[in-house]
């Protein structure tokens, strides 16, 4: 808070050329803040296959625990296994066991695979199925497809080893090529998934359902993208056990790997922009436009902001709203904060 009242810049003056120790001292204050972890206590020697606090806490803070997933998914399987179990003779088709059937068909609905191998056959059936696929396909895209998504990024530490393998590459450096190629190595890792389970569900088919490669791959490809024509399905009990598990993870995966791709796209834009902005001359009316409290100096924090706001990372409301804040806060209207200033702030 100043002495004289007078309203000073966001940010104080630069120091004198000669004063390089302080300059740096001042640049380091930008880049850490008294919350945030400090890089030097990371851990040099942490475990990177699961042991790492600052990994688990990211995810931990992304992703619900498979307790809450497995409780909701057995709830509606359960449900619904329950629901077509007891109406199992209104159910028609091509039949193995009733309660292996009511499975299967509970899944072959929530994933709208449809092979039309099972059919509703009355009234109440097809308004139940009608429930189950709507239901189902909320639980898909909501719950599990983060379940899924859990599982990329707990594979993206061996995605970075493995493509780092001849370089020693240290828990700091992992971490940060991590964050920097997060979503560049979610879609790898979903393609690899991907295709594992493309080839899986081939295998199976060919095997077990005795169809030659060409059909056992095309209805392991209708059944991924969920296009389901019914010529080609699992028929046997041991099929549909496998396809309760295979179709449910292939679906989702396929599903995230594409939610990759368009979040990688985005991201690329996003990286251009930024690029773009950085590499733009300042011209006289950027300055005007980044002084914020129009005292004809643009200060450290006013160009942050306006860089932000070019680079779509904020928007004026945002900023708007943070000045509106400020103001509430700056009490004496010295156009700094202080202590005091939070004290008269807070209510009596």
């Amino acid at each position: 808070m100043d002495a004289d009242g007078v309203k000073q810049p966001l940010l104080s003056k630069p120091l004198d050329s000669t004063q390089t120790d302080k300059k740096e001292l001042k640049r380091s204050r930008f880049r850490r803040c008294k919350s945030a972890p400090l890089a030097e206590a990371f851990p040099q020697e942490a475990d990177l296959n699961g042991s790492n606090q600052r990994s688990q806490s990211i995810l931990g803070n992304l992703h619900p625990s498979f307790k809450r997933v497995a409780i909701i998914l057995g709830f509606y399987l359960g449900f619904g296994t329950l629901c077509l179990y007891l109406m199992g003779n209104e159910i028609d088709g091509e039949k193995t066991n009733d309660l292996l059937d009511a499975v299967y068909f509970c899944i072959v609905t929530m994933t709208t695979v449809g092979y039309g191998d099972l059919v509703p056959g009355s009234v109440l059936t097809k308004l139940l199925a009608c429930v189950f696929v709507f239901s189902g396909m909320a639980l898909v895209g909501l719950i599990l497809s983060k379940a899924a998504d859990y599982l990329v990024e707990k594979q993206e530490i061996l995605l970075v080893k493995a493509l780092h393998l001849r370089n020693k590459v240290g828990p700091t450096e992992m971490l940060k090529k991590i964050e920097t190629n997060r979503v560049r190595y979610k879609c790898v890792t979903a393609l690899i998934l991907l295709l594992l389970l493309i080839v899986a569900g081939t295998t199976f088919l060919a095997l077990v359902e005795n169809l030659d490669i060409v059909d056992a791959f095309y209805c392991a490809c209708s059944t991924i993208t969920t296009l389901g024509y019914g010529d080609k399905s699992f028929s046997t009990k041991a099929g549909r056990v496998f396809a309760v598990f295979w179709i449910l993870t292939s679906t989702i995966c396929l599903a995230q790997f594409f939610l990759y791709i368009a979040e990688l796209n985005t991201e690329n834009r996003q990286r251009e922009l930024v690029k773009w902005v950085l590499s733009r001359r300042m011209t006289n009316v950027d300055l005007e436009a980044a002084d914020l409290d129009d005292d004809g100096v643009v200060g450290a924090a006013e160009f942050i902001i306006y860089k932000l706001k070019e680079m779509g990372k904020i928007s004026q409301e945002d900023v708007s709203l943070i000045l509106e804040e400020f103001d509430d806060l700056d009490v004496d209207q010295s156009g700094t904060l202080s202590v005091s200033d939070i004290a008269l702030a807070q209510p009596s």
